[in-house]
């Protein structure tokens, strides 16, 4: 597996707590920066993410910002990127089972370190369910195609 992440300043200090427990799990990861707490702009490092997942660069991204807002916005505008906010490991778990995102976001001052990891954990433990979600996804789809 092959996670693609980056973050604005507001979020570096909790991209780089996830890409080490991600290393630590032994998972590839591909950082596309920020490489400090020096102001940047967050558009910047969504883009970079979400191309490399819907080029197939990497199976899924994660993005942090300093809320996830802006950050998860910019992401979702590259064709085939489903990115969802998620603030606790339950809303990871739905976002993979129900919507197969393919991005997670996250606030670097909204969660905690911890809170941070089980999010990442639960996001890459579940698995798209299929069926009745899949009519959804194709609908997004269609959003995208301009046919909806």
């Amino acid at each position: 597996m092959k996670i693609a992440i980056g973050s604005d300043h507001g979020g570096f200090a909790l991209k780089e707590a996830v890409r080490k427990h991600l290393e630590e799990k032994g998972i590839e990861v591909e950082d596309f920066g920020c490489y400090s707490t020096e102001s940047v702009d967050y558009a910047v490092y969504g883009a970079k993410v979400a191309h490399c997942v819907a080029d197939g660069g990497a199976q899924y991204g994660i993005l942090i910002c300093s809320t996830g807002i802006g950050i998860s916005i910019a992401a979702n505008k590259v064709k085939g990127i489903r990115a969802a906010l998620c603030c606790d490991a339950h809303a990871a778990e739905m976002t993979r089972r129900h919507n197969n995102a393919n991005i997670l976001c996250m606030g670097g001052l909204a969660v905690s370190e911890e809170t941070g990891l089980e999010i990442v954990d639960a996001f890459l433990h579940f698995e798209f369910e299929g069926g009745r979600h899949q009519r959804r996804i194709d609908q997004i789809a269609q959003i995208e195609n301009g046919t909806l």
